[in-house]
């Protein structure tokens, strides 16, 4: 714990500086309520510098070879593996996560991600001939990303490895609930050697950072993780420009359970799924389809399952439930209960009681939540908090309809004794992704949702291309 510290500047242009504001944004740890370390909160000006300093930095960077670009994500993919131990420590503090998933999620994937762009520009095709036409592939620009706090450094590296793979610079505003793994990611990038004005972060504020971030005529990209409505707005202040915009927003991702699962497996690994980071992730299934002649043995094995998991501090090796991430969150996910029970659902596990032995911290039960209308606030809002909805459906035609009953179109899971009948309805589920049988997560394939899960894709090819402008020659 004594790793965690107050930061005074601000990585602009290849160097630490002051911010030009005097404003400081207080990073609260959720578990204790207590406040861990102070950065800055930086000012329009601040944006400014670090768009210029970007600018400036474009046309010598977007005409390195890809292999220098390789080389040097390879150095910050080693320079991120150094700081793992205290990027799981400050990802645990600063936003609550359990150190079980900082350590195995949390700081691991984003140097998986970072080192599988370097292997994939180099071997990605920029230029093809198509009849007398030479189509180039080209770095976009300068590149804005506004980043979330629930998978702080991988939101982040999502969109900087694909997008300094382009050839693009980038300035970058982290969420200032979890602003400090950003800061040792920026060590990170100032120990690998980029050449100044590459990488530039501004912490700050959504209406004075990332409004002017979103705002800037001299952003090419805007790439944005978040909520629908601070989407939204991102949209709305980058139109005036025609700037390019890539969201990926909010889910309410559904489960289907088919009546030839393993249920068993099925029902645990769903609770899983909807509990993983305290329900604080944009894929979690948080709605579970089950047969409706199986409905009550479902309902009570998820409950037995939710019973297991130990709620409490996020660096005790045993806890499998930390905080949600700070009070507005608790109280938004424990005012989706109170709605939920008053719209009819039964409350089977959890609720609104703060767990046993928990006086402080941002706490909520893992609650099970049974007799769900699919049109009722619970089954249609995201929650982002450990919640788990359990509906029930009579044939897979009614499936289908309550699993695409959602603006959402971000994830989803279903389960069947046969690949084949899966994979089948699979294709039914209007969404960007879909596992079947609880596959494992693939880092470079393309992510990203249908309707108002976002607009374009991160990850693999696809992502990399959003940081890409398409450029015909005729020959």
């Amino acid at each position: 714990m004594t790793e965690i510290q107050d930061r005074t500047t601000i990585y602009i242009d290849g160097r630490w500086v002051p911010s030009t504001g005097s404003t400081v944004i207080e990073v609260e740890n959720p578990a204790t309520e207590q406040v861990i370390a102070r950065v800055p909160a930086g000012t329009e000006e601040d944006v400014a510098k670090a768009i210029a300093a970007a600018r400036r930095a474009f046309p010598s960077w977007s005409q390195t070879t890809v292999h220098a670009r390789a080389g040097l994500l390879r150095k910050l993919q080693q320079a991120l593996a150094k700081r793992e131990d205290n990027i799981a420590l400050t990802v645990s503090m600063e936003m609550g996560s359990p150190m079980r998933i900082s350590k195995r999620i949390q700081a691991p994937l984003p140097q998986v991600v970072v080192g599988a762009y370097a292997d994939l520009v180099e071997s990605y095709e920029f230029e093809e001939n198509v009849g007398n036409t030479l189509v180039t592939r080209e770095p976009a620009g300068v590149v804005g990303a506004i980043t979330p706090w629930n998978y702080p450094l991988h939101q982040i590296t999502n969109k900087l490895a694909p997008a300094l793979a382009a050839g693009c610079t980038f300035v970058l505003k982290p969420s200032e609930v979890s602003p400090l793994v950003a800061y040792l990611l920026m060590d990170a990038v100032d120990e690998a050697g980029f050449p100044p004005g590459v990488v530039n972060m501004v912490p700050g504020y959504g209406p004075e950072v990332g409004e002017a971030l979103a705002s800037s005529p001299d952003i090419d990209v805007i790439s944005f993780t978040g909520s629908q409505r601070a989407g939204t707005r991102v949209a709305q202040v980058a139109a005036p420009n025609v700037t390019r915009v890539t969201l990926e927003l909010g889910g309410k991702s559904a489960n289907v359970i088919l009546d030839d699962a393993d249920f068993s497996i099925a029902v645990k690994v769903g609770v899983a799924n909807a509990f993983l980071n305290s329900g604080q992730t944009c894929v979690a299934w948080t709605r579970m389809l089950v047969p409706a002649d199986r409905y009550e043995e479902v309902v009570q094995m998820a409950a037995g399952f939710a019973n297991t998991y130990t709620v409490g501090d996020p660096l005790d090796p045993a806890t499998k439930l930390g905080p949600v991430a700070n009070r507005a969150q608790r109280d938004k996910v424990l005012g989706l209960i109170d709605t939920a029970r008053a719209e009819g659902a039964r409350v089977v596990v959890g609720g609104t009681d703060k767990p046993a032995g928990l006086e402080h911290g941002y706490y909520v039960a893992p609650t099970i939540l049974a007799d769900v209308d699919p049109d009722s606030t619970i089954a249609q809002e995201e929650v982002f908090g450990p919640v788990l909805s359990i509906l029930s459906y009579t044939d897979e035609d009614d499936a289908a309809a309550i699993a695409n009953n959602s603006r959402y179109g971000l994830s989803g899971g279903v389960w069947s004794a046969t690949n084949e009948r899966a994979l089948a309805f699979a294709r039914r589920i209007r969404t960007g992704n879909v596992d079947i049988n609880g596959a494992a997560y693939n880092p470079m394939a393309p992510f990203g949702g249908y309707k108002r899960s976002g607009i374009g894709r991160e990850m693999g090819r696809e992502g990399l291309e959003e940081f890409l402008e398409v450029k015909s020659i005729q020959q």
